[in-house]
């Protein structure tokens, strides 16, 4: 197999519309570095940016999605790039999309498009998929809102990244007052948008894009995107799940029973989620967090274009599963068959 070179994100993506994407610290080296390690652990050729790298050092482990980081993986003789990064139109590894790359991960202009959260919610919508229900707000008029939407309700950044930057709002004033700290803090744009709060269980779904997989030692052929076992999370902090980057995931999440996977209300939601992934069209995993109302009816409230994909691949690093891994152990994956499998749904690209 040529030689793979994973990237990470070196620095924040280009305002788009007046709407900032807040950036991860460390950019998903720390990810990054954990599929590197696993993969060269199970002899596939991964080139890094130094000799000799420290387990210990993120960075040693892989290139920064700059011009120069890109250029030194070619060097390095690299032939697929791993885009464990955030993706936008115009980014730098559009530049070398015709040197006969293979690539894991999405397409740029995809991420560009379908990263505006209010965008993504309105295809959803017109295309029959439950949603819920949200309004825009933008800088020049949230100290004279009139809402429709009724309290509780969740504060959210246009562009966001996981749960960062998500708030329970339980009133008019808290609202106006955290409207007030995001737009002077600028770390979002001049825009955000509040959706209804569902009270019921929360649930994440990895959906895997179309392709063959190796499942039990047995080779798959899915024609559609397909889903990964759901995954529940539960101590939420005020309503909302905490950033993995405080709280590990596997301290509270854990996959849905086999009963609950089979109920009505999961195989539903399960549908609407390949169905979305269909409409944008994705070459690699997504993440779409969903919630139930008090019925029990699941709604999709957030499409992730790049889910985190850490894994316990180094010593120090036991306890750093990704929701997606803890619903890949599920089908019989360990961090390596779920790395593996999303190597072989690589593609050829082109400008």
């Amino acid at each position: 197999m040529n030689k793979i070179a994973i990237l990470y994100q070196a620095q924040l993506p280009p305002v788009k519309d007046g709407i900032q994407k807040p950036m991860k610290p460390g950019g998903y080296s720390d990810s990054g570095a954990d599929i590197a390690f696993e993969l060269l652990k199970n002899n596939i050729d991964v080139v890094t940016p130094v000799e000799n790298p420290n387990q210990n050092n993120d960075t040693d482990w892989v290139f920064p999605d700059t011009r120069k980081g890109i250029e030194m993986a070619l060097h390095k003789g690299a032939k697929i790039f791993w885009l464990n990064t955030v993706l936008y139109q115009n980014h730098n590894i559009e530049s070398y999309l015709d040197k006969e790359l293979e690539i894991i991960g999405q397409t740029p202009e995809m991420v560009d498009v379908y990263d505006d959260k209010m965008f993504t919610n309105s295809l959803l919508k017109s295309n029959n998929i439950p949603i819920p229900k949200n309004e825009l707000i933008a800088i020049e008029n949230y100290n004279d809102l009139s809402l429709e939407l009724e309290f509780p309700l969740v504060l959210k950044p246009i562009r966001g990244r996981g749960s960062q930057g998500v708030t329970k709002i339980d009133s008019r004033n808290e609202l106006i007052k955290n409207l007030n700290k995001i737009f002077l803090e600028n770390s979002y744009g001049n825009a955000a948008y509040v959706e209804q709060y569902l009270n019921g269980q929360e649930i994440t779904i990895t959906v895997m894009p179309k392709g063959n997989y190796v499942i039990d030692n047995n080779e798959e052929c899915f024609s559609r995107p397909w889903c990964l076992p759901a995954v529940k999370r539960f101590n939420h902090n005020n309503g909302i799940a905490p950033y993995n980057g405080t709280v590990a995931v596997m301290e509270n999440s854990e996959v849905l029973s086999d009963n609950e996977l089979q109920t009505t209300e999961i195989q539903e939601v399960y549908e609407h989620c390949v169905k979305a992934a269909e409409l944008i069209g994705i070459k690699a995993p997504i993440r779409i967090d969903c919630r139930a109302n008090e019925q029990g009816k699941y709604f999709l409230f957030d499409l992730n274009m790049k889910p985190n994909m850490t894994g316990p691949s180094r010593p120090h690093r036991n306890n750093q599963d990704s929701l997606t891994l803890l619903s890949a152990r599920k089908i019989g994956w360990n961090y390596f068959d779920l790395l593996n499998n999303m190597l072989n749904q690589k593609w050829k690209a082109s400008r």
